[in-house]
């Protein structure tokens, strides 16, 4: 069947609205999948710079609810969930993620985690955004809690008692 321009633009403006972030975090991969996949442990980096997360549960198994809530410099408490669809430990995560403030805006999230050495390679793909506007405020926001989880895996990887 040929491309037509129309399918073409369908495409792109599908990939333009799909987040993929990949990281190489300085740990090994079963520290990086303990670190997404124990609530404990997810506290600790989930959300941006400047936030907390006082609640984070995390589902173990497919068909399995999550929730957090990520309370801003400002004190404005932002409630997220979800269901996880997928869980191959420790090497995929693939759940859907919802704003509780926006229930029909549902987005889709795959988290591959390939082992490299000491290393731990992250592909970060989220998709079913309305823009480009919104995809990149969630760039923002992962990258960021990306940052902190590199942090936290330093911190953790120093103590091994910690793990």
């Amino acid at each position: 069947m040929p491309t037509t321009s129309k399918t073409r633009t369908k495409a792109k403006s599908t990939a333009d609205k799909t987040l993929v972030i990949k990281r190489t975090f300085e740990a090994p991969r079963d520290l990086v999948w303990k670190a997404w996949a124990d609530a404990k442990q997810a506290k600790q980096w989930w959300g941006p710079n400047g936030f907390t997360a006082p609640v984070v549960e995390l589902a173990t198994v497919p068909g399995g609810a999550w929730h957090a809530q990520m309370r801003g410099p400002d004190g404005k408490v932002l409630g997220q969930h979800g269901v996880l669809l997928e869980i191959v430990p420790p090497e995929h995560l693939q759940y859907t993620f919802i704003w509780d403030e926006n229930p029909d805006d549902e987005l889709l999230v795959n988290v591959d985690f390939a082992a490299h050495g000491g290393k731990t390679e992250m592909n970060f793909r989220q998709t079913g955004f309305s823009s480009v506007e919104e995809r990149d405020a969630h760039k923002d926001g992962w990258s960021q809690s990306f940052d902190r989880l590199a942090a936290y895996l330093r911190q953790v990887g120093s103590h091994p008692s910690v793990r």
